[in-house]
């Protein structure tokens, strides 16, 4: 390379590691200004989230009451001992599982068959039954509860006068008897599907639909294309509203308590775990007991949804192939 050559490249150089300085200061003071804004959030979780998470831990191997001025003593595993001789705890455990073999699955099937229904083209008045349908959504949980206490009162509630009205001369009594009280928490709970009908319409209008024609060139009815087009394509979202049907039923408590009024009467029927934790901690002040009791319904729920997503690579399919 001559002498002019070299002149000319030397700048070129220059220039190029001058570029390369700035976009490494301007990439530095964007990750800057990121932990800037970011920090806020941070210093939330950390103090209001994860530093209480962690406390909760350590409580779980000490006894520790807030009615009482002792202090704070390791135990070691006595609450975790406690906690499976408890049969109070094993049986809000029981009502709390026996609810879930329920309301999961119908949780999972109603809205499905809901977005299948107003996603058919044949449906009339389609733009009025999708709001209709997702209004319950939108509505308090609070505000909704006493809505449904007021519908299945035994005496004064409007379906089982209807049902006194058809020649049901004596219809159950939804909130005070036994069989009736966890299937009366199941019509509360299908009451508010709207979102997972929403997001499972959403994902069926966004199926291909050059599939659907080509299944009809081969002769597929209307079952055979939702079996087999429908459900893999939507699969994903299906997935999706079951792990937060598990996580949701881990954490009932919201219902079953203000309905009851934190007794889980009649005979403990609807005294699921959540409110076993919470008379724990905040009627007894047990807060070792009570975390003990609240890792151990989280370490349920996390198993359930590792389960999930073990068994889901062979149901779930993902158009990247993933």
């Amino acid at each position: 390379m001559s002498a002019a050559d070299q002149s000319r490249a030397a700048p070129a150089s220059s220039k190029a590691q001058i570029t390369e300085r700035r976009r490494s200061d301007l990439a530095r003071q964007q990750r800057i200004w990121g932990w800037i804004f970011l920090s806020p959030w941070l210093i939330g979780f950390t103090i209001f989230t994860a530093v209480p998470i962690f406390v909760s831990l350590i409580f779980t191997f000490m006894e520790f009451s807030l009615s009482s001025d002792a202090a704070p003593r390791f135990i070691g595993l006595d609450n975790w001992i406690k906690l499976f001789n408890d049969p109070v705890a094993i049986n809000a455990l029981g009502v709390t599982f026996r609810f879930a073999l329920i309301a999961v699955p119908v949780g999972i099937i109603l809205p499905l068959a809901m977005a299948a229904l107003l996603n058919s083209k044949h449906l009339v008045g389609k733009i009025l039954w999708r709001p209709l349908y997702y209004l319950p959504y939108m509505v308090p949980a609070i505000s909704s509860i006493f809505i449904w206490q007021a519908f299945l009162n035994g005496q004064t509630g409007w379906l089982n006068r209807v049902l006194r009205g058809i020649g049901i001369q004596e219809p159950p009594n939804w909130f005070q008897n036994e069989s009736t009280i966890l299937f009366a928490f199941l019509l509360m709970g299908v009451w508010g599907i709207g979102n997972s009908m929403l997001t499972m319409l959403a994902t069926m209008q966004g199926v291909p639909t050059e599939l659907y024609e080509a299944a009809e060139v081969d002769g597929a009815g209307a079952f055979t294309k939702f079996r087999s087009i429908t459900l893999p394509m939507i699969s994903p979202v299906i997935f999706y509203n079951l792990v937060l049907s598990v996580i949701g039923i881990m954490q009932y408590f919201v219902v079953p308590y203000v309905i009851t009024r934190g007794t889980g009467n009649p005979n403990n029927s609807a005294y699921f775990f959540n409110m076993h934790l919470y008379k724990t901690s905040f009627t007894f002040f047990d807060m070792g007991y009570g975390s003990t009791q609240a890792w151990f319904i989280f370490i349920i729920a996390l198993v359930l949804t590792v389960v999930l997503f073990g068994t889901s690579r062979r149901w779930v399919y993902y158009a990247s192939g993933e």
